[in-house]
C-alpha cells in the first residue's frame, strides 16, 4: 500500500521541512508560470482582435489556436497549483503530529544508564555473566556445603540415639 504524496507519516520534522519546502517552490514557479501564460493570453487575444479588425482572418483563426492552447495549458497548471496548495496545507497540518511522534528517550541510552546504576560497566556483558556464573556456583558450593554439614550432623545424632539405647 502506498500512501499519498501528502502524507508525511514516517519523517522526522526536518525531513518534512524540506519536502513541503519543495512543494512550496514548485508551487511558486506554477503561479510564475500561470502569470507568464495569463500575459501570453492577453497578447494572443489582442492579435485576433487586430486581425480580425483588418479583416485578416485566416491570422485570426490562426491567433484563436493559439488562444485555445495557451488557455488549455493555463487551465491545466491552474488545476495543478490549486492541487499543491491542498497538499501543502494538509502537509502543514501534519508538522506538529510528527513531533509528538518524535521519539524522545533513547533506548539504548537508557539501558546503557540503567547497567551504571546497578554497578555495572556497560558493554562488559561477557565479563559480567562470568562474575554472575561465578556467583551462582559460591552459592551452591555455599548450600552444597551446608547440606552436607547438616547430612553429618543428622548422622552423628542418629549415631548418638544409637550409642544411648544401648
Amino acid at each position: 500500500m502506498e500512501l499519498p504524496p501528502d502524507n508525511l507519516y514516517g519523517m522526522t520534522p526536518a525531513a518534512a521541512r524540506e519536502y513541503i519546502a519543495a512543494y512550496i517552490s514548485t508551487k511558486l514557479l506554477n503561479e510564475k508560470k500561470l502569470a507568464e501564460l495569463e500575459g501570453s493570453l492577453s497578447k494572443w487575444t489582442d492579435r485576433a482582435a487586430l486581425a480580425r479588425s483588418k479583416g485578416i482572418e485566416d491570422l485570426a483563426a490562426a491567433a484563436d489556436v493559439e488562444i485555445a492552447r495557451i488557455s488549455g495549458d493555463r487551465d491545466k497548471l491552474g488545476t495543478e497549483t490549486q492541487e499543491l496548495s491542498a497538499q501543502i496545507d494538509t502537509m502543514r497540518r501534519q508538522l506538529p503530529g510528527l513531533s509528538a511522534r518524535e521519539r524522545s528517550i533513547d533506548p539504548d541510552l537508557l539501558e546503557q544508564e540503567l547497567l551504571i546504576a546497578a554497578g555495572r560497566t556497560p558493554g562488559d556483558e561477557a565479563e559480567q555473566s562470568a562474575v554472575d556464573a561465578e556467583r551462582k556456583l559460591a552459592s551452591l558450593e555455599k548450600h552444597t556445603a551446608a547440606d552436607d554439614q547438616l547430612a553429618a550432623l543428622k548422622e552423628r545424632l542418629a549415631k548418638n540415639e544409637g550409642d544411648d539405647q544401648k
